[in-house]
């Protein structure tokens, strides 16, 4: 599959050099086989591999931090009506989905979900942990496990920090009526911060597919760009603050 270079004078004919960079390009081009038809269905879809193929590159400078994940939700309104739709509680029971992001402890996100707005933020816990990829490290081996699972008190059950401690990871969920979200705020924006740049691409805003799974490919794709973005920065030199002298800090 070859991305054509074309020059047309009507405007959006260099839509694809635009929204795909010559260096993403270069990630997904090996990741797109000839078309196939399969009436059986199955394979994995080619922005979930894009997505986990950016972060390689990341993982592989040691740029993302390991030291502990953040999840949180958003909601959008659906336009249509299909699959992974429910009435919003924010919208005022208008339909509409809910975005789901588990981001590292800058905020970059590790892995994406699509569910109804109606769905409660803790089922999306498990899903979510387990979609996280196994990342190259600069050294060693591939990784998928952060120290810390931080999270809101929607997340909290016994069940949760049972599974979470099963996994060798350390639950910082919020305790309703214990911990205020002060706390939490700490950390949690940095995901806020993601799931505003998830935002800030305009098929996201509002949900007008009505297959959830389209919708959930977008997301996707919004990720994997997101993260290229954050590779970009770094290699411009632009992206990682300069560090204060230990006098200083």
């Amino acid at each position: 599959m070859v991305r054509a270079a074309t020059s047309s004078p009507f405007a959006g004919a260099d839509l694809s050099q635009r929204l795909v960079p010559d260096g993403l390009w270069e990630l997904a081009a090996p990741l797109l086989p000839p078309f196939v038809p399969r009436p059986q269905g199955g394979g994995t879809a080619p922005w979930r591999r894009l997505h986990r193929a950016v972060l390689d590159e990341l993982g592989a400078q040691g740029e993302l931090d390991w030291s502990s994940a953040i999840i949180d939700a958003a909601s959008v309104r659906n336009e249509k009506g299909g699959t992974l739709t429910g009435p919003s509680p924010v919208d005022r029971g208008k339909k509409g989905s809910k975005l789901h992001v588990l981001s590292e402890a800058q905020g970059i996100p590790l892995a994406v979900a699509v569910s109804a707005a109606n769905t409660h933020d803790s089922l999306a816990l498990k899903p979510l942990v387990r979609g996280i990829p196994a990342v190259r490290s600069r050294r060693g081996p591939r990784r998928r496990r952060p120290g810390k699972l931080r999270a809101d008190k929607a997340h909290f059950s016994a069940d949760h920090l049972t599974w979470l401690r099963e996994r060798g990871l350390i639950p910082r969920i919020a305790r309703p009526g214990i911990e205020s979200r002060e706390r939490l705020g700490r950390h949690r924006w940095k995901t806020e911060r993601s799931i505003a740049w998830l935002f800030g691409y305009r098929r996201l805003t509002v949900r007008y597919e009505r297959t959830g799974s389209h919708f959930h490919a977008f997301l996707g794709l919004a990720a994997a760009l997101t993260c290229y973005k954050k590779r970009s920065r770094l290699r411009s030199g632009g992206g990682r603050p300069q560090r204060l002298p230990a006098a200083q800090r």
